[in-house]
């Protein structure tokens, strides 16, 4: 018989969605930077992916939530989840008609869109996991960054590396086996 898995086992998936949300964060970027026009419809395409990615996490916690026993935490958590993520998209969409209508630039919506996703995301880490909240935050950053910065890459770049070297260092603190203070040296 299969021993459930134990709620730490949702660790490794969430770095890697961590890690691939802040790759895809730096290409927004590198889009906004360098063409600007093209930065909204890369960061509505990057709503639909950062929703998907974030139920899928949930899917994979509410999977462990089954498997020790809280089958109504899955169906709360997998509603929750879908409601947020189509709110904020009915935002979007609503972003969109304005471009269409030509009240907002493209740019500037595609910045609209970018601190959207931030929030959206952060919000949805109070329910998956401290680092889809930090991939928020990361967002939030990066949208204030484009805006201030005329090359805004490489600080987010080297904020980047520095977000992955942090949660490498504290996971493998974390895993590493108390050191026994009592026992003697030699």
């Amino acid at each position: 018989m299969k021993r459930p898995e134990s709620p730490q086992s949702t660790l490794p998936i969430q770095g890697i969605t961590l890690l691939i949300m802040i790759a895809f964060t730096l290409i927004g970027v590198a889009v906004t930077d360098y063409s600007p026009q093209d930065a909204f419809i890369y960061w509505m395409v990057m709503f639909l992916v950062f929703g998907l990615t974030s139920i899928v996490a949930g899917w994979h916690s509410a999977h462990l939530q089954v498997l020790l026993g809280r089958q109504s935490a899955v169906k709360n958590l997998l509603r929750e989840q879908f409601m947020h993520w189509s709110g904020a998209l009915v935002i979007v969409s609503a972003l969109f008609s304005f471009v269409m209508a030509g009240h907002m630039t493209q740019e500037a919506t595609g910045l609209m869109v970018m601190l959207l996703l931030g929030l959206t995301t952060f919000l949805d880490g109070i329910r998956l996991g401290w680092r889809f909240c930090l991939t928020g935050i990361y967002l939030a950053v990066a949208v204030a960054a484009a805006n201030l910065l005329e090359n805004s890459l490489p600080a987010l770049l080297a904020l980047a590396i520095t977000i992955i070297g942090a949660i490498i260092y504290l996971q493998r603190r974390k895993s590493e086996p108390p050191t026994d203070m009592s026992a003697p040296r030699s």
